[in-house]
């Protein structure tokens, strides 16, 4: 069976977080770690403390896991502080860890920063040039390529300014347009991609960047190329959000096994 690493924060509501990531990468057929970068506790409304592990205790982690159960695939997701970004980046260059996928939360849908600058300038110095692909949405792209995007042609023109000056290919995602889910993958040397998505009316989206970062990981440790990877989460997210669960008074969390057979 192959295996998948995430790095990221837990998720007491379930939706987001480690804990979407570990349903995504069961659904999608590869067996799941995880080591943990913080604790929160939050739900559908609101995320009402977090509570940050060392670095040292992150790094225990990662030994753990790389001495024993190797990933076949690694999946960072929010890391607020610089120091821990420093250790996961130390730990993958130490253990030559392979098909690296960042989602550097980093910007939220509102345009607020989510981390310090120092963590985001430590992400683009330490993690970014071990990726295999990041994921960033649009205002992370803007902060990204220090440029607004608001067309099309705005987002081609980011998606290789960062892949440039960065060294990874970019999964640039289109969610926050306002009339598509339209997502471009840019590749060294490679024509850029369109995904192009038909928008779900749901309103729970809770743990969508989790589950389409975690998805792609989960297609590249079985061996598919990158383009094979992002289409197949793509559809994987798409059935997700369609499954119309409605779980909690805020933005509630997809079913990650809406395609399990409910045999047990």
């Amino acid at each position: 069976m192959k295996t998948a690493l995430t790095i990221a924060g837990s998720d007491s509501g379930g939706g987001a977080g480690i804990q979407a990531d570990i349903k995504t990468m069961m659904a999608n057929g590869v067996y799941a770690m995880s080591a943990i970068t913080a604790l929160t506790a939050q739900n559908t409304t609101k995320v009402a403390d977090i509570m940050e592990v060392t670095p040292q205790f992150l790094a225990e982690q990662l030994d753990c896991i790389f001495t024993d159960i190797r990933p076949d695939a690694v999946k960072t997701g929010m890391v607020a502080s610089a120091a821990l970004i420093r250790t996961i980046a130390g730990k993958l260059t130490e253990y030559q860890a392979e098909n690296i996928v960042v989602d550097p939360v980093m910007v939220s849908t509102s345009r607020a920063r989510l981390i310090s600058e120092e963590a985001i300038e430590t992400l683009k110095e330490k993690l970014f040039p071990l990726a295999t692909v990041i994921t960033p949405n649009i205002p992370e792209a803007e902060v990204l390529a220090d440029m607004e995007i608001e067309t099309v042609q705005d987002m081609e023109k980011a998606a290789e300014v960062i892949g440039t000056r960065y060294g990874c290919s970019v999964l640039l995602k289109g969610g926050h347009q306002k009339n598509d889910a339209s997502d471009l993958l840019w590749q060294k040397d490679k024509k850029p991609v369109w995904f192009h998505g038909v928008r779900i009316d749901n309103p729970n989206t809770h743990g969508t960047g989790c589950t389409l970062s975690s998805a792609i990981a989960s297609n590249l440790a079985k061996g598919r190329d990158l383009e094979t990877s992002v289409e197949a989460a793509k559809r994987y997210i798409s059935g997700a959000l369609a499954a119309m669960l409605d779980l909690g008074a805020g933005s509630g969390p997809m079913n990650h096994g809406f395609a399990i057979k409910e045999e047990w």
